[in-house]
C-alpha cells in the first residue's frame, strides 16, 4: 500500500493535502475483502476455517511457509441480461490475501483442505509448539 508523504509544515493545508491524497488514491492497492478466519487445535492437528463465499475453490491458493499459512484468492462474477432494447453486462471481481503465523510447527506437506457451503477448512498436522524466545540485543556505539 502506498503511503502519502508526510509534510512537516506547522500549518495544515487542506487543499494541498486533499489534492495529494486523491492523486495517490488510484495507486493504493488493498484487498477487496478479508475473509474471517478461525484457528483452533483439534487433537494432533491445527484447524483453520475461513469464510470464503462465492469463490470457486480452484481460484484459492493455499500454502504453508515457515509455519505461516498463506491464503490467496480471486473471484469474478459475470452477469448478462438482455431485455427489450436494452443490454447490460456486469462484472464483479475481488481478491484477498491473508497470512497468519501458526501456533505450532506444522507438517505443511501433509495439509488437507476441503470447501463446503462457503467454508474453507484446512487441517495441518502439528509437530511441536513454537517456543517464543525473548532475545536481548546489545547496541554497539559507533566510533567517530
Amino acid at each position: 500500500m502506498a503511503l502519502i508523504p508526510f509534510h512537516s509544515n506547522w500549518l495544515w493545508q487542506p487543499d494541498d493535502d486533499f489534492d495529494q491524497f486523491f492523486k495517490e488514491w488510484p495507486k493504493m492497492k488493498t484487498a477487496d475483502f478479508i475473509p474471517a478466519i478461525n484457528i483452533y487445535e483439534k487433537g494432533s492437528k491445527i484447524v483453520i476455517e475461513a469464510v470464503i463465499r462465492d469463490i470457486d475453490p480452484k481460484k484459492i491458493d493455499i500454502s504453508v511457509e515457515n509455519n505461516t499459512l498463506i491464503l490467496k484468492g480471486k473471484s469474478e462474477k459475470k452477469s448478462e441480461v438482455e431485455e427489450k432494447n436494452y443490454y447490460r453486462h456486469e462484472v464483479k471481481s475481488g481478491s484477498f490475501y491473508r497470512a497468519m503465523t501458526l501456533p505450532y510447527k506444522v507438517k505443511g506437506e501433509e495439509a488437507q483442505a476441503s470447501y463446503e457451503q462457503g467454508i474453507l477448512k484446512i487441517e495441518i498436522p502439528k509437530t511441536e509448539k513454537v517456543k517464543s524466545k525473548k532475545l536481548k540485543i546489545k547496541i554497539k556505539k559507533s566510533k567517530k
